[in-house]
């Protein structure tokens, strides 16, 4: 009788040029990006890229910790910063307004745990909107 065992090992990611420039790429952003800009960016550069090896390469790089995503108006959008993330949505028009915020001490006495970033949605209605 043959016993085969069939080992899961952990795959590994290998290393191409296409994930080199890539990764070139992503660390000359300074400000978010989406996977679509990305792409649009290196496929000058490389004919041959497609839509899922960058998304492939950016969920490797997510799990890694070496990018960090966010939800902004229903698509994801990358940084390799661990920063926050705030936009203020208009109601009327539906046009998003990104801002910062330097702290959340208020919410420090309510969290049981240390904030590391967040991530905040405010709707109302614009300045031009209430001016018209």
């Amino acid at each position: 009788m043959l016993l085969i065992i069939i080992i899961n090992m952990p795959r590994t990611s290998r290393k191409t040029k296409q994930k080199e420039l890539l990764w070139q790429e992503i660390q000359k952003h300074r400000t978010f990006f989406s996977a679509e800009e990305l792409y649009g960016k290196m496929k000058k550069k490389d004919p041959a890229l497609g839509i899922a090896t960058v998304y492939r390469f950016l969920n490797e790089l997510r799990k890694e910790k070496k990018i960090f995503c966010y939800s902004c108006n229903r698509c994801h959008i990358y940084s390799t910063n661990n920063k926050s993330h705030c936009h203020f949505i208009c109601e009327e028009t539906g046009k998003v307004i990104h801002f910062d915020i330097d702290t959340l001490d208020f919410l420090k006495k309510k969290i049981p745990g240390s904030i590391i970033s967040f991530q905040i949605e405010v709707k109302g209605i614009c300045h031009d909107c209430k001016e018209a």
